[in-house]
């Protein structure tokens, strides 16, 4: 004879929990606070030995508005590329520390935020958020690594010489002490070990 389950309470919050990720309108929310948690955790920097060089940054970029940037243009000057989308929940989660850094060092460093989505889905999203860092898709495609990636969101910082000195994958937290301490080495050409 099969014995019936005891019902306690972390059988219950375990079934509440199963049963709103399963529904479509709460899973996502969710995911973005679940994310926004984890997002609290700065990116990592590169070991300077493990750094890697971009060679070839002329990939062919539009903005909202319509305009051409070659990325390969914004050599020397220090770079934050993320690569992102709008029904991403790690994306999602990390935009508001971008949009902070973004508001204290859009005049220092070039932001490029790049997403393959459709124009309107994305100009509908930046302004439903208020974000107001540039927001590019691709005109070509490439076959660099970086400007391809396998997840979303990835994040990279690069130097004033293309060199990588973040590559995260994941969301985190790109406000935080850790990151502007490198971009203002960065900026003012001091070495980031």
């Amino acid at each position: 004879m099969l014995k019936r389950p005891k019902l306690n309470n972390s059988n219950i919050v375990s079934f509440i929990i199963i049963l709103i990720l399963l529904i479509p309108q709460t899973r996502k929310p969710i995911q973005v606070q679940v994310q926004k948690l984890i997002a609290l955790i700065p990116p990592s920097i590169e070991f300077k030995s493990e750094r890697q060089q971009i060679k070839n940054l002329n990939w062919q970029l539009k903005s909202l508005n319509n305009k051409v940037l070659n990325l390969g243009e914004t050599s020397n000057r220090v770079k934050v590329v993320g690569f992102w989308a709008t029904w991403c929940p790690p994306c999602i989660a990390e935009m508001p520390s971008i949009q902070k850094l973004y508001a204290d060092y859009s005049d220092k460093v070039d932001f490029v935020m790049i997403s393959n989505e459709n124009l309107s889905k994305l100009r509908a999203f930046i302004d439903e958020n208020d974000y107001t860092f540039p927001v590019y898709t691709p005109l070509e495609q490439t076959k660099e690594i970086y400007f391809n990636p396998r997840t979303i969101p990835r994040t990279l910082l690069i130097d004033k010489k293309n060199e990588i000195i973040i590559i995260e994958d994941g969301a985190s937290n790109w406000n935080s002490s850790k990151v502007r301490e490198t971009l203002d080495k960065l900026i003012n050409n001091q070495i980031v070990y």
